[in-house]
This record gives C-alpha cells, structure tokens and sequence, in this order.
C-alpha cells in the first residue's frame, strides 16, 4: 500500500487540477493580472503534465475494457481502512503521501483494481494448485517469540538463562536488539511458512509449543526462539486467500497490457511537446 501511495501520490494532485474546466478562456481574474486557460495548461505541462497525461491515457485504455464499481472501490477503501488501523489511519497515511482529497485517492484506488483486472484477465489457478500450497505453506500457523543478539556469546547467555526458567519476555526486553517486539515480549504473532527468512522458518516450525531453540543465526543476527501457539487451518478458510494469491503471482505485466491497448487504440497526441509520452508506459504499483 505505502510503496503504491508514493508512486501514484506523485500525481494525485495534478490529476486533480485537470478537472477544472470554468467554461471560459480567463479562470483567474484579478486586479493584479488574470490567468487564461493557455497559460495554466502551459504551466501544467512543465510541472508534471507528461504523468498525467500518461495517467490519463492509461485509466482510459482500461476503462474501455474492465468496469469497476462504486461497490469494489468502497470495499477497497474499506480494506485499507483496516489496514492502517481506521479512517483516521489512513487520512494520515494519505496526508504523508501528499493525497489529501478523498476523491482523488478514490481515483487512485479505482486505478489499481481496473489495473488488477487487466493483469489478471484470462489467468486460471487450478484447484489442485490451491490445494498444494494450502499444505504447503498455509495449513499450520505458528505463533512465536524471539530474542534477538548481535553476537554468539550473548545468544548462548540468553538460552541458558531462558532454559533455567527466567522469564522470557523479560528477556527479550532486557537483550533483544529487535525494535518491533522487545518491548511486548519479543512477541511475532502468528506467520506461516515462508514468511520468515529460511534458516529463522526451519527452526521455528521444528518445535513443539513452549520449546525453546538454540541460538538460530540469520543475516540480522541471532535468533532465540520461543514457540508459543500452533493451530491449524481449514482449506475452506483460505481457498480464497490462495487462489488471489496465485492469481497475482500469474498476473501479466502491467506495461504489457498497457502496450496493447495502445496499440489497439491507435493512440495519436496532437500536442507536439508531448507526443513522445505514450513511448514507455507507466511504471504501477503491479509491476
């Protein structure tokens, strides 16, 4: 979402100012000078008017092949609510990323799901597929704890102290170098294979709850790691989660469908300063 934010928050604001249209040619009187519409588009063009208009173009092309609903937009906006912990969130999520209009970030979500669409169409994830990486990688969820150290000797120092029944949480506090969970007992929540690096995801789905491993070295340091919850999950609970999932890893290039489109468009700019901005298409969030 934030890496998405920064590449479309780039031109929300513009896309916003190319809806203006007053009817007439002057948009700004004053008694110090008007401004006319030629000078405003001039202006706009030096300032970011090749993105937009790019944006433009490519919001069209996919407009005239996939629909996207009021409903799908809400729903989406909805998830990144969540996402970032509410609607207040979010505003500052937006207001970080120059997006303050509702509307305008409105257009950048509806943006990503015809682009979602686009990618996407035509591609088919098998059940059998669904199901492989349900047992693969999402059947067994753990839920885990670790200490993390810069150097050997401490993590040998830290599992003796835990295997001699000290408390673990107290211990993360007292040595863990990780930022994100020393002060709430080196608590990870829960993760399913694959989600840690390969030498911490080894390790950590060989214990037995309430078990505690030996130091664990990873490219952040050393690992102490304490199991603390196992469940297990129904394919029925994360069919859907998987088959999106696989859906996205099979998804064509956003550039590619762009280019295509265009091509079928035949597409000519009469602005001879920009005519050239169609060439490479723009980079998105897919990609």
């Amino acid at each position: 979402m934030k890496r998405w934010l920064v590449n479309f928050g780039i031109t929300a604001g513009l896309l916003s100012l190319t809806a203006c249209n007053t009817g007439a040619d002057t948009i700004v009187q004053s008694e110090s000078g008007d401004i006319t519409k030629e000078e405003f588009y001039n202006e706009l063009k030096a300032h970011g008017g090749d993105k937009v208009l790019k944006q433009m173009v490519e919001t069209m092309l996919l407009e005239k092949e996939y629909n996207v609903t009021d409903q799908e937009i809400d729903a989406k906006v909805n998830e990144y609510k969540e996402q970032f912990g509410g609607e207040e969130g979010l505003k500052q999520a937006l207001v970080e990323n120059g997006i303050g209009d509702e509307q305008a970030f409105r257009k950048l979500v509806k943006r990503e799901l015809l682009a979602q669409k686009a990618t996407t169409d035509g591609v088919d994830v098998s059940e059998e597929e669904i199901k492989k990486e349900f047992e693969d990688k999402y059947k067994e969820e753990i839920k885990a704890s670790h200490i993390l150290v810069t150097d050997e000797e401490t993590a040998k120092e830290v599992k003796e102290r835990a295997d001699k029944g000290e408390d673990f949480a107290g211990l993360a506090s007292e040595y863990s170098i990780d930022p994100s969970s020393k002060d709430n007992g080196g608590d990870l929540g829960y993760f399913r294979k694959g989600m840690m690096v390969p030498e911490f995801d080894s390790v950590v789905f060989s214990l037995e709850v309430n078990e505690i491993s030996d130091p664990v070295k990873t490219q952040y340091g050393y690992h102490i790691i304490k199991v603390t919850d196992k469940k297990t999950n129904t394919f029925k609970d994360k069919k859907g989660v998987i088959e999106e999932k696989l859906t996205f890893e099979k998804a064509k290039p956003i550039a590619t469908v762009i280019s295509d489109l265009q091509k079928e468009a035949n597409i000519t700019v009469k602005d001879k300063e920009l005519e050239d901005v169609l060439e490479t298409p723009q980079q998105t969030e897919m990609e």
